[in-house]
């Protein structure tokens, strides 16, 4: 098939407008002042431990209700947060970027077998490594971020080339391929490959397999900074103490820095839908055991705490989480339930630990939270209370909590 005719197939194959998966329905109801309440202490603890400025949360429960809340200020002295502010995803593009491997792979485009090399030829280090191996984040290349980490918050706004970050992180040492290590190369170059084997631009891909079928209008791959929440990362005052009170606002940082691993915009409706169909399984191409051989997500990970298919699995919460300059951010949903979080603060200089942390909290007050009128609440089976989850917050705080 000619580069012409491919892309107009995948044209004529584009969904028709507005979304196409069917969701649990959601109970229109509030959560209890209870439940709020404990979800909002526990997002001001994050903020503070955090050195955010602010943060937004979006939770939802079918059985209960929805909280969405934005907190504290879109950068220190600014405005308050609303919770329709828009944000970077950060690593949850990862999950994203997989999702048009596994519908280019449904299509007939790829295979999850090709080699990378096939699409990215002439690059030794690429050579046996599998566009599976690049989602799964098992390919042993190293990330690129470290390199460049000093450059990017010097100049945040300085448009990269994908192939030039591709080249840091093939440069670095990495890991022995098969286990599971998070790779922001892998990802930037899984997207190389998907364009190029589609010779469609991966914003459209994304459109094509993600934001169009799931009804995601204000999420996009933006070519230049375009957030309502300024992002944030603390540097060490002279004393080599975290600079908390005084943060470097990253609010112009360029797309391109994360590209096809961190550089999705989105607001927490988007996501929230986003999330819940990922979890779910809901697309059509949502089948063929994308899940089903997960690794540990570390060497001393529990026993439920997984990884496969360029998202986490946590007990049976399905999502992602990680650090991208200026944004911490977390979505995990419940492939039972179809229970939701998602979080983002806006101050990169704590652990993703941190947020990773915070999401299971939310989470945890979330499973427990009583059921609306004529609705019946899901047994409760997270491995971790939220207390457990509090003291990790806690254990990662990089500025005082009050």
């Amino acid at each position: 098939m000619t580069a012409a005719a491919l892309a107009l197939s995948l044209a004529a194959c584009a969904p028709e407008s507005g979304p196409t998966v069917d969701l649990p329905a959601q109970v229109d109801a509030a959560f209890a002042d209870d439940t709020q309440a404990q979800l909002q202490a526990a997002v001001d603890r994050a903020v503070a431990a955090s050195g955010a400025s602010g943060a937004v949360v979006g939770v939802w429960a079918p059985w209960a209700g929805t909280w969405l809340a934005g907190a504290g200020t879109v950068a220190p002295g600014a405005a308050g947060v609303d919770d329709g502010a828009s944000f970077t995803a950060g690593s949850i593009t990862r999950a994203m970027t997989c999702d048009v491997l596994y519908g280019m792979v449904a299509d007939g485009v790829v295979k999850l077998e090709d080699s990378v090399a096939t699409y990215v030829p002439g690059v030794p280090a690429l050579e046996g490594i599998t566009l599976a191996q690049l989602c799964n984040s098992t390919s042993g290349l190293a990330p690129y971020l470290p390199a460049v980490f000093g450059r990017i918050i010097a100049t945040p706004d300085r448009v990269w080339n994908e192939r030039e970050l591709v080249g840091y992180g093939i440069t670095r040492a990495g890991t022995a391929p098969g286990s599971f290590a998070d790779s922001d190369t892998g990802y930037v170059l899984l997207g190389i490959a998907l364009e190029r084997a589609s010779r469609v631009s991966i914003e459209a891909l994304y459109e094509k397999y993600v934001f169009d079928p799931i009804g995601m209008p204000d999420t996009s791959l933006p070519a230049s900074a375009a957030a309502s929440m300024h992002g944030l990362w603390s540097p060490n005052n002279a004393e080599g103490a975290v600079e908390c009170a005084a943060p470097i606002d990253l609010s112009d940082l360029s797309p391109t820095v994360e590209h096809t691993a961190g550089g999705v915009v989105s607001d927490l409706e988007d996501l929230g839908r986003y999330t819940q169909a990922l979890a779910l399984g809901v697309r059509s191409y949502d089948k063929g055991g994308r899940f089903d051989a997960p690794l540990p997500a570390a060497g001393d990970a529990a026993s439920w705490f997984t990884a496969t298919g360029g998202t986490y699995q946590a007990g049976t919460l399905v999502g992602q989480y990680g650090s991208i300059p200026g944004f911490l951010t977390a979505a995990f949903a419940d492939r039972n339930t179809g229970m939701t979080v998602v979080v983002a603060l806006n101050n990169s200089r704590a652990s993703d630990v941190l947020v990773r942390a915070l999401a299971w909290e939310l989470a945890a007050i979330t499973s427990k939270a009583p059921a609306a009128t004529g609705q019946t609440a899901p047994d409760a089976g997270l491995p971790w209370t939220a207390d457990d989850m509090a003291a990790q917050v806690t254990a990662a705080a990089v500025c005082p909590i009050p």
